[in-house]
């Protein structure tokens, strides 16, 4: 039966016209079929061959002695002959395989070609494949006081150079990691403080960006501030290593965004496909809204980045343990990157606290707390982990418990109610 996450392709029957024999068709169409196991990365074909000239040799040879025969050449099989010259060897000699098929006395052999080829874990995606194992950094960034926009950009280059050489596909920022540059509007009320902020945020997309691909590395830049159209957002930008980007507006505002800053939340919920799989960002507070991580799991998403700022531990508590909940409810990664540090003299941001994390799904083939990697607490540090998405497909399929497959659909629903403009026009 077709298994797409397989990694053998079976060749099914091939026939050339008489009229067309001599032409090497069959060697081209074979040879056709090894370039496609080369390109999807799979680790062998298998075909089932009839032996037709047995059916001459069996009252003294048994099947096993004939197809030693036709290996040693010294008998011509019209089949077997042509398989073993397209480099396939025989695994095994099936009875019964066909019991119309008197020729070959209903046996046939078994075959295999191996792709010499074949990466268990390739470093980059083939043509047709899925990247099984995903490597992230995720920045415990230390909060400091900061001499202008260079001075920035100079920490967040170290970082990227930092995480890029252990050759990682991901990079994970905090929340707000650019409110040090607040401290320039020290003299201004908080919502004023904020508006300036955020006059920085497209040129460090831009240097996100830039990053991204002389780094090659896909970049989550944390979440900066956005003013548009006389409304003030939250938002992180994912900055491919193609030089692609795109962005996911915060949801849920805190109360303090709202009354401090006059913050509102967006109205979209985004997946992004990357040259890793399907992934999402939940900037802080929305990750403990359950219906969220749940809309992305059932589009395929299989990690969930969360950017996010916290001043005091029962405060990071919050986001640690829903986002530890939502990677079990959901089956997937959920990689949380926070702030460290103090900044005095920028109001409304005085102290932070984190502790930095992976978190996975909880049984057997996870780590046995459900953490793939935590930080020191309240220390500027950095996670490279990887992730292998492979654990979780059998985590699906073949867990203790499959949250996602046992849900009560004929009892309830959650549906995304707002309509995406791009797609009613």
């Amino acid at each position: 039966t077709h298994d797409s996450n397989g990694d053998t392709l079976y060749g099914i029957d091939v026939f050339v016209h008489p009229e067309y024999r001599n032409m090497r068709l069959g060697r081209r169409l074979y040879d056709a079929r090894k370039e496609l196991c080369e390109k999807l990365n799979l680790r062998a074909i298998i075909v089932g061959g009839r032996i037709p000239g047995y059916k001459k040799h069996h009252k003294k040879l048994s099947a096993r002695q004939y197809i030693d025969e036709v290996k040693k050449k010294e008998i011509l099989d019209p089949i077997l002959t042509f398989q073993l010259a397209n480099d396939f060897h025989v695994r095994k000699v099936i009875s019964n395989y066909m019991p119309e098929d008197e020729e070959s006395r209903t046996h046939a052999a078994l075959l295999e070609w191996i792709n010499v080829f074949y990466e268990e874990h390739p470093e980059t995606t083939l043509f047709g494949a899925e990247k099984s194992l995903v490597r992230v950094g995720v920045v415990q960034w230390n909060m400091r006081t900061l001499q202008g926009l260079p001075d920035l950009f100079k920490y967040i280059e170290f970082f990227v150079d930092t995480v890029s050489g252990y050759k990682a596909d991901f990079i994970l920022f905090p929340e707000f990691f650019n409110a040090p540059l607040m401290g320039e509007s020290n003299a201004d009320s908080a919502a004023d403080a904020v508006r300036n902020l955020a006059e920085y945020t497209d040129a460090i997309k831009d240097k996100m960006s830039e990053l991204a691909v002389s780094y090659n590395i896909n970049i989550i830049a944390g979440s900066m501030p956005l003013y548009e159209d006389n409304t003030l957002y939250n938002v992180s930008y994912l900055c491919r290593r193609d030089g692609t980007s795109d962005a996911q507006f915060k949801l849920h505002v805190t109360p303090d965004e709202e009354n401090y800053w006059g913050m509102q939340g967006g109205d979209k919920l985004r997946v992004f496909d990357t040259d890793s799989g399907k992934i999402g960002i939940l900037i802080c507070f929305d990750i403990e809204f359950p219906e969220l991580p749940r809309l992305l799991a059932e589009k395929g998403v299989n990690i969930i980045f969360v950017p996010f700022l916290t001043d005091t531990k029962s405060a990071f508590l919050r986001v640690q343990r829903c986002a530890a909940a939502r990677a079990i409810e959901n089956e997937c990664y959920v990689a949380i990157s926070g702030s460290v540090g103090n900044l005095p003299g920028v109001e409304n941001m005085d102290i932070q606290y984190a502790q930095s994390a992976v978190f996975t799904p909880s049984d057997f083939m996870f780590p046995h707390d459900a953490i793939l990697a935590e930080a020191t607490a309240n220390a500027e540090t950095t996670l490279v982990v990887d992730m292998d998405l492979d654990l979780l497909k059998r985590q699906r399929t073949h867990g203790s418990v499959r949250n996602i497959h046992t849900r009560r659909h004929d009892l309830y629903e959650i549906k995304w109610l707002k309509e995406d403009k791009k797609k009613s026009e």
